[in-house]
C-alpha cells in the first residue's frame, strides 16, 4: 500500500492575493509548470493506493477551499480522503470543523499556527484540537518551509506542539517537512509521543535535506513515524518516490552513512492510513502499487 498523506489542489484564481501569489512564485522551477488542478493531482495520484488532499492553509477563502476539496473528494470517492482546513482564530471555527467532520469527504483536520498567526498553544486552537480527539480526527501541521512572507517562524518549532500532545493524548498528529527546518525538535517530538507522526513534504525534492532529515531519524529509530507525502503539486508522487529510492545516491563513493533501501521502502509502503487511525475507502482496482518501487529500485541501482 502506497498513502500520499500531503497533497494540496486549489482552483485557478482561488490563490489570488498579494502573499499567495509571492509564495508560489517562489516554488516555481524551471522547466516544470505548477499546476494544483483537479485533474493534475489526479494523474499524480496514479501510482499512490490513496491521497490525502487539502487546499493551502491561511491563504484565500477557507470555505471555498474546502468546499472545492469536497468536490473532488466526492468524484473520487475510492482513492481521495479529504482534510478540511480550519483558522482556530475564526468565531466559526468550532462550527466549520464540525461542520467539516460531519461530510463523507473529510476525516481530518489541517491547521497552521505558522502561516494562520497563532501560538499552538492558543486558547481557541486548544478547542479545536479537543474536538479533533473527541471525534478521533487526525491534525495536519502545516509547519514546514518554506514559508509566506507573513508567516510567524516562532509558532512553527515542533517544541511547542509537546504542550499539545501532552494535554491530548489521544490526538494523533502529523508534523508536515519532518518540521524543517526544525528537524531535530521534530524527530525528539515523533519519538517521544506515540501519536505523533512527521510527514516529508516539501522535501522530497530537496534531496540533501531529505537525507540529512531522514538519516537522523534512521540514527534515533523513529523511521516508523515518518510517512510518505509528496507535497502536491510542488512534487508529484512519482518524482517523490524516485527521489526517496535515489537517496543512496549521495552517498555512493563517499564514507557517508546510508540509509538501507529497507527503511526506504517501509516509508513509501507504509500502511498509513492505520496508523492515523482512519478507515480506508472502499478498495478498487487501482493500479499495481508495487511496479512504481520496484521500478525506482532499479533505476536507482541500490
Amino acid at each position: 500500500m502506497i498513502v500520499d498523506c500531503h497533497t494540496q489542489i486549489w482552483a485557478a484564481g482561488q490563490q489570488t492575493d498579494e502573499e499567495s501569489a509571492e509564495f508560489l512564485a517562489r516554488q516555481s522551477r524551471p522547466g516544470r509548470a505548477l499546476s494544483a488542478l483537479p485533474a493534475d493531482h489526479l494523474q499524480s495520484a496514479k501510482c499512490v493506493d490513496y491521497a490525502l488532499v487539502m487546499g493551502l492553509c491561511g491563504a484565500g477563502d477557507i470555505a471555498a477551499s474546502n468546499q472545492y476539496i469536497a468536490e473532488h473528494v466526492a468524484k473520487n470517492p475510492t482513492t481521495m480522503i479529504g482534510v478540511a482546513v480550519v483558522n482556530p482564530l475564526a468565531d466559526d471555527a468550532l462550527a466549520s470543523a464540525e461542520a467539516a467532520l460531519a461530510q463523507a469527504e473529510f476525516k481530518a483536520l489541517a491547521v497552521s499556527p505558522a502561516i494562520q498567526g497563532f501560538h499552538p498553544a492558543h486558547s481557541k486552537a486548544m478547542r479545536v484540537y479537543d474536538l479533533a480527539q473527541q471525534r478521533r480526527a487526525p491534525l495536519l501541521l502545516a509547519q514546514g518551509t518554506p514559508f509566506p512572507r507573513q508567516a510567524r517562524m516562532e509558532f512553527a518549532r515542533p517544541s511547542l506542539l509537546d504542550e499539545i500532545a501532552l494535554a491530548f493524548p489521544g490526538l494523533t498528529m502529523v508534523l508536515s517537512s519532518l518540521g524543517h527546518p526544525y528537524v531535530e525538535e521534530a524527530v525528539a517530538l515523533i519519538g517521544k509521543h506515540p501519536r505523533v507522526y512527521a510527514d516529508l513534504a516539501g522535501l522530497t525534492d530537496r534531496a540533501w535535506q531529505m537525507y540529512n532529515a531522514l538519516m537522523l531519524a534512521h540514527h534515533f529509530n523513529v523511521m516508523d513515524k515518518v510517512l510518505f507525502g509528496s507535497g502536491f503539486p510542488f512534487c508529484t508522487a512519482a518524482q517523490a518516490i524516485e527521489s526517496l529510492y535515489r537517496l543512496r545516491e549521495l552517498t555512493q563513493g563517499t564514507n557517508l552513512p546510508s540509509i538501507p533501501r529497507e527503511v526506504l521502502r517501509s516509508v513509501i509502503e507504509r500502511n498509513s492510513l492505520a496508523a492515523l487511525g482512519i478507515a480506508a475507502p472502499a478498495a478498487s482496482s487501482g493500479p499495481d502499487l508495487q511496479r512504481p518501487a520496484q521500478a525506482y529500485t532499479l533505476r536507482s541501482g541500490q
